[in-house]
C-alpha cells in the first residue's frame, strides 16, 4: 500500500492529495459517490458520518453530517460543478461552521495497471482559508480516511 501524499505549497491557496489504491477505477468511483459507501471511509473513525444528500450529477448537490461523541455536528454541503464518471469530479465544499468560505475540489481518477491513482485538489478562496483548513487537522484526517478507504476497498474486492 503506498501512502497518501499531502501537499500545501506556501503562498498558494492550493492543497493537492494524491493516492494510489490497490482497486480498479470503477470501484474507487464508487466509493467515492456511492451514499452508502461515503460513511465507512469519510472522516476520522472517531466520527458518525451520515449522508443526508448526495446527488452525483453536475448540478446535483451534496451534504453530509458528521458528529463527534459529544454529540458535536460538523456539517458539510456544495454543489457539483462537473461530473464526468469515472474519470472526475469537481465540487464546491463549504463548511456550515463557517459560512461563506468556499473551496473548489477536483478529484481525478487515473487508472493503471489495475491500480487507480486519485488525484485531488481543493483551492480556497485565500491563503488564510488554506492554512485555517489545515490548522484543523486536515492531513490527519485526511490519511485516516484514506487508511479506511483501503480496507473498504479491499473488503468490496472480496465479494
Amino acid at each position: 500500500m503506498s501512502k497518501v501524499k499531502f501537499s500545501a505549497e506556501p503562498d498558494k491557496q492550493m492543497i493537492a492529495v494524491t493516492q494510489i489504491f490497490d482497486a480498479p477505477r470503477e470501484l474507487v468511483w464508487k466509493i467515492y459517490t456511492d451514499p452508502k459507501l461515503i460513511p465507512r471511509w469519510w472522516g476520522p473513525r472517531i466520527l458518525e458520518t451520515t449522508i443526508e444528500k448526495m446527488d452525483v450529477k453536475t448540478g446535483g448537490s451534496w451534504r453530509v453530517i458528521q458528529r463527534d461523541l459529544e454529540g458535536n455536528d460538523f456539517i458539510f454541503h456544495g454543489v457539483f460543478h462537473d461530473v464526468q464518471s469515472p474519470e472526475r469530479i469537481t465540487r464546491t465544499m463549504e463548511w456550515e461552521g463557517m459560512p461563506g468560505h468556499v473551496l473548489l475540489e477536483t478529484v481525478t481518477f487515473e487508472e493503471f495497471d489495475g491500480k487507480t491513482k486519485a488525484i485531488d485538489i481543493s483551492i480556497f478562496q485565500s491563503i488564510e482559508d488554506r492554512d485555517g483548513m489545515i490548522k484543523t487537522g486536515m492531513e490527519a484526517g485526511v490519511t485516516e480516511s484514506y487508511e479506511r478507504s483501503v480496507e473498504l476497498l479491499k473488503e468490496l474486492q472480496k465479494e
